[in-house]
């Protein structure tokens, strides 16, 4: 079967199968949690514009990540709804992989390039009547906080990824494991080559984080016996993935073992990865390949078309109708009116302690004291996803909840998926971002909405640092020594952050306009050079597929 449709340009000839736990593609397709999702769409999009021979392969989570939804106090209430998607092309194949020894059949579903003008997207489920009900449960939800649960799904997505293409008879020259979840296609590969320097020479892997959560690690005996190691005895399994006396194995290690050549996504990254990793032996080189976002999706045209004609006025006239369409939303779902002529301030993504969500408000005083200004008035808006697990993530979401019942001026939305998403970028005017340094590989919401000229407030970390210049396309918090205590860190970035919105961002929005949309029109402009996911998917050919 022939699964790309479109006219593949000459050179982008080499074929590629790109693995990934999660993508975000549409909204009407909710298979993804947050950032790698979000990267992953936008290079499948970036894939489709070029016509580059690529296919994605990826798990149909039958229920999503989760659906936020509100307890009736207004807290968070996480829910699960079956979803179905009639787009999507059933494949007649028939595949099975072996988990905790049995024999588990998988049924593959195609998202046509034409769909959603992305590459080829191929969804695994387990979640059929052929199989009993432990086994459909693996495709159930994206991340399943159950250890057996996550490394089945691993399974599914490594070896029967990579038996879902044999058995299309699909020639793939290079195998991409986007993250470390889909490791077991190695072994799979094992299985045909007998030889890890043959394989070697058809796997690239890409790390994303440096966060211990996002690179798992797992008893060896235990992988075994769930097939991750696809049969494999354990003197084998040993000798090929180089843990030939420990037992705790690291997903991101045997990537880092199993691949020609591996990369970090911003080049700060790429020093924190060769860092961490630097006492691996027999690991691959790591490069840097900075994360990028698809404009073409993701800006609104009219804005852009505006700032191409260089017509001030109409640009900012239709950043306010942004904002009135943002605003909606929030009297929507909170009651509340919010001015587009304030100055709007947006921390939205993923829900994770070393994000830090709350350091707006870590000094309660002069948080207060900001949100109470009448003269020149601030409106905040909190979304993201806490993970259904992370009980500290989401009780400090339901804090953000309750504060906001005091100001008429915070509002915390739900339901943060790509919709919400873009209505947030194209409507703020500050989009705000507080990770501990070192702690975010990349980061790409920034990019997006520097898009749609919402400037950039950042840590000097992840992407931000090859883009920035402070004061002229975006605002950068200070680089602060990172060793020093969490709690001494989070009181010097609030306090940095505080003086820099007090005293630069909100005397410009409100007595500088003219600065303010110079600030706004550089950062359209620049993100549009480097962060534009067309490059990144060029240079993952010239500098991984093609190594």
């Amino acid at each position: 079967m022939k699964l790309i449709t479109y006219d593949i340009n000459k050179k982008y000839e080499k074929a590629v199968a790109y693995f990934s736990m999660e993508f975000a593609i549409d909204q009407a397709l909710k298979i993804y949690s947050g950032g790698l999702g979000f990267l992953a769409g936008s290079h499948m999009r970036s894939v489709y514009d070029l016509k580059q021979n690529v296919v994605g392969i990826g798990l149909l989570w039958s229920f999503g990540y989760y659906d936020q939804t509100r307890n009736e106090d207004r807290t968070l209430r996480p829910t699960f709804t079956r979803k179905f998607y009639y787009f999507l092309e059933e494949l007649d194949i028939d595949v099975r992989v072996r988990v905790h020894n049995q024999d588990v059949k998988i049924k593959a579903f195609l998202v046509k390039p034409e769909v959603f003008g992305s590459a080829p997207i191929i969804l695994l489920s387990t979640d059929i009547d052929e199989n009993d009900y432990l086994a459909r449960t693996i495709t159930h939800k994206l991340y399943d906080g159950n250890e057996r649960t996550r490394v089945a799904q691993e399974i599914v997505l490594g070896i029967g990824g990579t038996k879902v293409l044999e058995a299309l008879n699909h020639k793939v020259d290079i195998y991409h494991m986007n993250e470390g979840h889909a490791l077991p296609l190695v072994y799979q590969l094992y299985s045909k080559f007998k030889d890890m320097d043959e394989i070697r020479k058809r796997v690239v892997f890409t790390t994303h984080t440096p966060e211990a959560a996002g690179n798992e690690i797992h008893n060896i005996h235990f992988l075994q016996e769930m097939g991750f190691f696809n049969g494999l005895d354990m003197q084998t399994i040993r000798e090929i993935s180089g843990y030939q006396n420990d037992d705790n194995f690291s997903l991101t290690v045997g990537a880092l073992r199993s691949a020609k050549i591996a990369n970090a996504v911003s080049k700060i990254h790429e020093k924190v990865s060769n860092e961490m990793w630097s006492g691996v032996e027999g690991r691959c080189e790591i490069i840097s390949i900075t994360n990028a976002q698809n404009k073409k999706y993701w800006t609104d045209k009219t804005l852009i078309r505006n700032l191409d004609e260089h017509e001030d006025y109409e640009l900012v006239a239709r950043k306010k109708h942004l904002k009135k369409l943002l605003f909606d939303i929030v009297a929507d779902q909170t009651g509340k009116m919010f001015d587009p002529e304030i100055l709007t301030i947006v921390w939205a993504r993923r829900f994770a302690e070393y994000k830090r969500p709350g350091l707006l408000a870590y000094d309660l005083e002069r948080f207060e004291n900001l949100m109470k200004r009448v003269k020149i008035p601030v409106q905040i808006i909190w979304a993201g996803k806490p993970y259904p697990g992370d009980f500290g993530a989401i009780d400090l979401f339901n804090e953000l909840i309750d504060m906001s019942h005091h100001y008429q001026n915070m509002a915390v939305l739900i339901g943060y998926e790509l919709t919400l998403s873009k209505f947030l970028k194209q409507g703020s005017d500050i989009w705000l971002n507080t990770p501990r340094i070192t702690r975010e590989a990349s980061g790409t919401s920034g990019m997006t909405a520097s898009m749609n000229g919402s400037i950039h407030f950042s840590v000097d970390d992840g992407w931000h640092p090859e883009f920035a210049r402070d004061g002229k396309n975006a605002f950068t918090i200070p680089e602060l020594d990172h060793k020093m205590s969490i709690e001494e860190q989070d009181r010097l970035d609030n306090k940095n952050m505080m003086d820099i919105l007090e005293d630069k961002i909100i005397p410009t929005y409100y007595n500088n306009h003219k600065k303010w949309v110079e600030i706004m029109k550089n950062a359209m402009t620049e993100i549009d050079i480097d962060f534009d996911s067309g490059r990144m998917a060029e240079q993952y050919y010239k500098k991984m597929f093609n190594h």
